[in-house]
């Protein structure tokens, strides 16, 4: 009987290309192991994909997915955010329910000043409008609550994480609207905490309040600007990249939306605005591109953040426009402009990368209209 003729090993399957580094200004951030907690918040505000947890079943010729190191974001030299340069202190000062007769010569905020609650809420409680004018021998109702007296550069996320509170609930709290700019000498209330320990406990030290407070997109929008100071007013835009606003400054947001909004950049459409398959939330579309295509503004506006301060979203650019339309865009390897920089239409913000928890090369993009996330589909012109 002959021997068995020896069988050629099977050909070796395809490796992986391999992607020439980038230059390094900052460690990548890392998938978190944790979900999120349950914290209150509509779903509507999430920026952040979820992640897939069932399992993919492949055939065995299928070669295995390699899973792609995550690209670091360049940046421009520019300060830390208003939040981590100017810290809080949770000293709010807890107000009982009470009554105040109006005396001779009261005004609203000298009344706040006695009571020690803030005049927004005192004008709330009593339905008083604007120029909020009281009249001596008025009662008015003093709501309790804890109230924070906020001071110059202090931001709403700063004041947050501080208590260990969602910024949404402050907002909410507090009533505020549109531009959503504290002041210096402004109280505010401070709701009961929002998150508690693992084994239940309510979060106290400072740095469970800090670990507990989330950052997303709605609360960069509406917590990013510091207090102004008395006779302080918001800085001009700067029209190029090396003038650089510092972190106590205000930006000063156009107030107009002066044109239609165009494609950030041109690709296919790869996941779509609202629910996904799995019931995730997506507040924006996804676009692939190729790796280092420039990212456009889509319309012309003045820019409230750039860094990476999302993990999520990795290198995150977001741009107002007036009118209350906000624009972001996410994923980004190389991030071009800086904040308070005034951009036109199709100009260059970013360079497209694979940041965050990007599945692929592409482009993150939001429309918001106030703090509502709108569908970019609607708004941007057929092709």
């Amino acid at each position: 009987m002959s021997a068995a003729e020896p069988v050629a090993p099977p050909p070796p399957l395809p490796q992986a290309s391999s992607v020439p580094p980038r230059p390094i200004t900052r460690p990548a951030p890392t998938r978190p192991t944790a979900q999120r907690p349950g914290t209150g918040r509509p779903a509507l505000r999430r920026s952040a994909p979820a992640t897939i947890t069932q399992p993919i079943t492949r055939s065995p010729l299928t070669p295995p997915v390699v899973d792609t190191p995550r690209q670091p974001v360049s940046t421009l030299p520019a300060p830390r955010p208003s939040w981590e340069v100017r810290p809080v202190t949770p000293d709010a000062r807890e107000i009982p329910d009470t009554t105040y007769v109006v005396r001779p010569g009261d005004t609203l905020r000298g009344v706040a000043d006695r009571t020690g609650a803030g005049s927004e809420a005192i004008a709330r409680a009593n339905g008083l409008t604007p120029p909020y004018v009281i009249k001596a021998g008025q009662t008015l109702t003093i709501p309790g609550g804890r109230y924070h007296l906020v001071r110059s550069g202090e931001s709403g996320i700063a004041i947050a994480r501080a208590y260990g509170v969602e910024w949404s609930r402050i907002v909410e709290a507090n009533g505020l609207t549109e531009p959503f700019v504290l002041r210096a000498g402004q109280r505010i209330v401070i709701p009961g905490a929002a998150t508690r320990t693992a084994t239940g406990a309510p979060v106290s030290s400072a740095a469970e309040r800090a670990a507990a407070f989330k950052l997303d997109v709605d609360d960069i929008l509406t917590g990013g600007e510091p207090a102004l100071a008395t006779n302080q007013a918001p800085a001009k835009p700067s029209p190029t990249p090396s003038r650089i606003l510092p972190p106590t400054a205000v930006v000063a947001a156009p107030t107009r939306l002066r044109s239609g909004f165009a494609w950030p950049v041109d690709g296919k459409v790869v996941k779509r605005f609202g629910a996904g398959s799995s019931g995730e939330r997506n507040d924006g579309i996804k676009i692939a591109v190729p790796i280092g295509t420039p990212i456009k503004a889509t319309a012309d506006g003045v820019v409230a953040y750039v860094g990476d301060g999302i993990a999520a979203l990795g290198g995150l650019v977001i741009v107002k426009h007036g009118d209350g339309w906000t624009s972001v865009y996410g994923h980004a390897s190389k991030l071009m402009v800086q904040r308070g920089q005034s951009v036109k239409r199709g100009q260059t913000l970013a360079l497209s990368g694979q940041t965050g928890f990007a599945d692929r090369p592409e482009l993150h993009f939001e429309l918001r209209r106030g703090r509502q996330p709108v569908d970019p589909l609607s708004q941007l012109p057929g092709r």
